[in-house]
């Protein structure tokens, strides 16, 4: 057994919660924090759930006050909301609104440095995760009985999920696989990739069987589906395509337990995680819970980010007013944006008389500007935007981003439940982040089967059917594709990246970071050197800084042109 240790950086309470979804055995509540300086035992359970955990939550206290990350912004430097961000402000998908914001120019127009700050957010995320993953397996190296063994299978499984976000988002990674003062080594491309894919189908025995886990935890179902994404997007990461092994793995997904839930809306809903219809589609989400997984990334940044105050049903007293959706993005489900449910240019919104729900959306009903009507306009029940006069008049149309009304405003992520009983909290959310979910699968599937010259027309209109898309598939082109993608994944992450694999010689929705990156930073892996919060004295966080100055660049979608400026959009 190993001889350094990590302080329990969550409470009992935090433990309780996600344990719920995240494992089914922890009964012991008084869990005391593990310190190098105080005892020598090992928590393993705590250790395991924290390993879940840090896909949800930042720290130890909630909101903010004691991070995993030291020296950076709690708020921003979260797992989710880290590679959310990465993977989606570049996008034609959706805007930020306060263009004041660090990178957030720089982001909207492809135009960041190596030196970004959001840039280094993601990368010491995911390498401080790395780290805490590597202390659980040294801890529990040469345990053999069955759970531990399925806890390990797990953890590697997280661990490979993390060096797959930075092939994917860097091309390379800083790379242990031990707690140990050993510096990382680099790898990269071809290395990295068939790292990931020896990990995977080492550990896949040892995984539940699909649908078999505890909600949050990862099964074989979880671990196909990276797969999938591993080998769809072979060519970028390695210069040679795996097509068939992309379908062959998505096809083991779609022919597992899951199916698709019938009503998708309710897979973004706050009860995702008791509601059977949305959890036979979930795969793997982030656990979120509005009283003890509290924070500023997960949920809370899709639901609060993308309202303003006035907005009917909130689902949240704080509004951000701070993610809008692009004309593009519209333009997937009105290819007329003539066609798209807006109050009309000469009716003035008035001054009063629009105070409650009830009264917004009578105003909005008279003019068939609420998000049901834009859904029958769109024939799409993925049409999950709202034009309505709650927070103001909006645009579609705009030649400044000037502010939250800029462009209809993306209600898919909601704090409210399907069966109407209360939420656990008024601001912050129990919507549980579908990180993984089976519709993936069909995506990844139809364009691995076009990429080979099949006919992939069953697995589009398969979404299309799920979501009561009047518009059927005769013949799947790319940019079908690309629109699919879109359209299946509004403001939904883990979705982005079956876009990426299409043909990165056209400039399609699924911009990367990648493609703007020559070389990064010095970036600082701070394992935490506080070491009367953490445990971790400043010699043993030593040897988990990153000195990798050449992060090189992958291929990936140009820059498009029509998105020069920073302060402009279509």
């Amino acid at each position: 057994m190993k001889t350094k240790y990590i302080k329990q950086l969550f409470s009992a309470a935090l433990i309780a919660v996600l344990s719920s979804g995240v494992t089914s055995c922890i009964n012991d509540l008084d869990i005391s924090p593990i310190d190098p300086q105080t005892g020598s035992s090992f928590d393993q359970q705590g250790v395991f759930v924290k390993g879940y955990a840090m896909l949800g939550v930042t720290g130890q206290k909630g909101i903010d006050g004691s991070p995993d990350l030291d020296g950076q912004d709690e708020g921003e430097s979260g797992f989710y909301r880290t590679t959310f961000n990465c993977n989606e402000l570049p996008t034609d998908e959706c805007l930020w609104a306060w263009q004041e914001n660090q990178d957030i120019p720089q982001l909207t127009s492809i135009s960041w440095s190596p030196s970004s700050q959001r840039t280094e957010w993601v990368y010491v995320r995911l390498g401080y995760d790395i780290t805490q993953y590597n202390f659980f397996l040294d801890q529990t190296e040469g345990m053999t009985d069955a759970e531990t063994l399925r806890q390990r299978a797990e953890i590697r499984f997280l661990r490979a999920l993390h060096y797959w976000y930075f092939l994917d988002l860097f091309g390379k990674a800083p790379f242990k696989e031990h707690f140990n003062n050993d510096l990382p080594v680099e790898k990269k491309g071809t290395e990295l990739y068939t790292y990931i894919q020896n990990e995977l189908n080492e550990i896949e025995a040892d995984m539940y069987e699909p649908r078999q886990a505890p909600f949050g935890r990862a099964d074989k179902a979880a671990n196909w589906l990276l797969r999938a994404r591993l080998y769809l997007n072979a060519g970028v990461y390695t210069g040679q395509t795996d097509y068939a092994k992309a379908e062959e793995y998505a096809s083991k997904v779609i022919g597992s337990a899951y199916k698709l839930c019938t009503n998708y809306s309710e897979l973004f809903m706050a009860d995702n995680d008791e509601n059977e219809n949305a959890m036979q589609e979930i795969i793997l989400p982030i656990r979120q819970d509005g009283v003890k997984t509290r924070n500023y990334g997960g949920s809370t940044y899709l639901v609060c980010g993308t309202r303003v105050a006035g907005m009917p049903r909130m689902g949240t007293t704080n509004g951000w007013s701070c993610i809008f959706a692009r004309a593009t993005m519209v333009q997937k489900f009105f290819s007329n944006l003539d066609d798209v449910p807006m109050l009309p240019a000469d009716v003035e919104i008035p001054t009063k008389g629009l105070d409650t729900d009830e009264q917004i959306d009578a105003f909005d009903a008279k003019y068939g500007i609420r998000t049901e009507d834009m859904i029958k306009a769109a024939g799409d029940d993925r049409a999950l935007l709202y034009s309505g006069v709650g927070g103001g008049r909006r645009k579609i149309h705009t030649d400044a981003i000037s502010g939250f009304t800029d462009g209809l405003s993306i209600v898919k992520w909601q704090n409210y439940r399907s069966d109407g009983k209360p939420v656990s909290h008024a601001t912050y959310p129990d919507t549980d982040i579908p990180l993984f979910r089976l519709a993936e699968a069909y995506l990844t599937r139809a364009e691995a089967i076009f990429r080979q010259g099949g006919d992939a027309t069953g697995d589009i209109n398969e979404l299309r059917k799920r979501a009561n898309c009047t518009r059927k598939v005769q013949t799947v082109t790319e940019q079908e594709l690309i629109d699919m993608v879109d359209v299946d994944d509004l403001l939904d992450e883990h979705l982005e990246h079956v876009g990426n694999a299409l043909d990165h010689s056209i400039g399609s929705h699924a911009v990367r970071p990648e493609a703007a990156l020559e070389e990064c930073a010095d970036f600082t892996l701070d394992v935490d050197q506080r070491q009367r919060d953490h445990g971790i004295t400043q010699q043993e966080a030593n040897p988990y800084q990153h000195t990798l100055n050449d992060h090189g660049r992958r291929r990936g979608h140009p820059a498009p042109q029509q998105r020069v400026d920073p302060l402009s959009h279509d």
